[in-house]
């Protein structure tokens, strides 16, 4: 079995979880004949592919060589979201004085406590994907050690030979690091090492503005850091709709973080004061001394070492295992789901894409017509800083490129009560709809809770159903999500036209 890995700070609430997602005294079992299938890797696609082929009645075995729940119970989802709380705490009470609340005296952030108990949370998550779990409750055989593809159908865990008729690949990704001069020997720190922190660098600097490195730096900034956050970029988040990038980051500098767009990175070197780096912006040559550097952009598949060659597997090193439409690899009897094979790498879409490869595989190759594939998947996202972005389907850009004729309709927050009452209404709802019809293309919401409100339009998307039936569905008041029904109500009233209208006013003038 795999050495069980050591998680800093060494205290109770990292044992505990360690003691759930890894056991040190773990006992791989002996394998029980040919497996229906073999799961590599246990993090969010994993974990689903095993539970749900092992509540078919399938004979499963999962494989994991670190840590069971993979990056989003252990450096990723769990603990950003608990540390964000803690920081949209700070921007509640920063804001407290609108609202006709003074707060006196200052306001001090226990940076180590606030890490504590994302600690604490996240090891109280943990038995959820436990291996103790997976073996007792599910009847997974679960092996702790490193995976190697053999042949086609066979797998090598640590010595013990395993035989499948139908694999899964689910060893997810990395963080990785751009090639700039001296970051190596300077050091710093990814999503897979900042939640070990238990005292607040005082200077911050974050490598790229997309959504981890936007959620990092407003979080780090509100609980007492002085952040630089550097984009290559002209925008924050440059994959997402400008407009809401545009509100986001100025959020994020009325915080205090200091935001340095189209900034090239040029040398990074550790000094007497600190981190030293220099960077291009704006056609001049500047820098910044910090204390630590953050780097939250890009993304490496975890392709090496588990003998994908031997299984005669595919692999785009840049992009991960090739699969098609239905998450076949090259060879038929091995699919793949999650973050090794999709660019949208979300833990809802490793669940959902796990579900299509486990189908496929158990049924799909003798009962055609169960086959799913994931392009006809509506996939929502959020990201989840103050306030959120939240989008689904296809962007106006998008749009353009696929020659689809569209229609914007936007609310904007300062029209909504909720919006107003709560102080929350720099934001909208905008909604894209095919040109002359009312089917949604896609949508980007921009509220305080946006990722709770987005869950509707997909809903409508995933169903066929249009914007104008989001206008007759009756929304409580007053909610932000009213902004919803009020794109549908303007798409409606632009169906009125003039011949429509004359002919309404004819028919009551001869009802009176």
């Amino acid at each position: 079995m795999a050495e069980s890995p050591v998680l800093l700070p060494d205290d109770e609430y990292n044992r505990a979880l360690i003691e759930s997602v890894h056991p040190p005294d773990w006992k791989n079992p002996e394998p029980a004949g040919r497996y229906n299938l073999v799961v590599i890797g246990a993090g969010s696609a994993g974990l689903i592919s095993a539970a749900i082929a092992a509540g078919l009645g399938a004979r499963v075995a999962l494989v994991e060589r670190n840590l069971m729940g993979g990056d989003c119970l252990n450096v990723g989802c769990v603990p950003s979201k608990a540390m964000i709380r803690s920081a949209r705490a700070v921007g509640e009470i920063a804001r407290a004085a609108s609202l006709g609340v003074h707060v006196r005296g200052d306001v001090e952030v226990d940076f180590a406590a606030v890490m504590q108990r994302m600690r604490r949370l996240r090891s109280a998550i943990a038995p959820v994907d436990s291996a103790a779990r997976y073996r007792d409750e599910l009847g997974v055989g679960v092996y702790l050690g490193q995976a190697r593809f053999t042949g086609p159908d066979r797998i090598d865990v640590d010595g013990t030979e395993l035989t499948f008729s139908r694999a899964v690949i689910a060893t997810g990704a990395r963080a990785s690091a751009p090639p700039i001069p001296g970051l190596d020997e300077t050091g710093y720190l990814t999503n897979e090492t900042v939640f070990s922190l238990t005292e607040r660098p005082e200077r911050l600097a974050v490598i790229g503005a997309g959504p981890i490195g936007c959620e990092l730096a407003q979080s780090f900034q509100r609980l007492g850091s002085r952040v630089t956050a550097l984009e290559l970029l002209p925008q924050v988040m440059g994959r997402e709709d400008p407009d809401a990038a545009a509100i986001v980051e100025r959020a994020m500098r009325a915080d205090g973080v200091e935001i340095v767009l189209e900034a090239g990175l040029k040398q990074i070197e550790r000094t007497p004061d600190g981190k030293r780096l220099v960077y291009e912006a704006g056609g001049e040559t500047r820098e910044v001394v910090v204390d630590e550097i953050l780097v939250g952009a890009g993304r490496r598949p975890n392709v090496e070492g588990i003998g994908l060659d031997e299984a005669g597997v595919q692999v785009d090193p840049r992009t991960g295992v090739v699969v098609d439409d239905f998450l076949r690899t090259s060879n038929p009897r091995v699919f793949a789901a999650g973050d090794i094979c999709l660019a949208a790498k979300f833990t809802h879409m490793a669940d959902a894409s796990a579900r299509i490869a486990v189908q496929n595989a158990l049924f799909g190759g003798v009962l055609p017509f169960l086959r799913k594939r994931v392009s006809a998947l509506t996939v929502p996202w959020c990201t989840y800083t103050d306030p959120e972005v939240a989008h689904v389907g296809m962007y106006a850009a998008d749009a353009e490129r696929e020659g689809l004729e569209h229609e914007t309709y936007r609310i904007d927050l300062e029209h909504n009560d909720r919006s107003r009452l709560e102080g929350d209404d720099e934001g909208f709802v905008k909604v894209l709809v095919q040109k002359g019809k009312d089917r949604i293309l896609g949508a980007t919401i921009v509220a305080a809770h946006a990722g709770e409100m987005i869950g509707e339009i997909s809903v409508a998307m995933a169903s066929g159903a249009g914007l104008a039936k989001l206008n007759d569905v009756i929304h409580p008041y007053p909610t932000q999500s009213e902004a919803i029904r009020a794109a549908g109500g303007a798409y409606v009233r632009t169906r009125l036209t003039p011949t429509v209208a004359k002919i309404f006013k004819t028919f009551l003038r001869w009802t009176r």
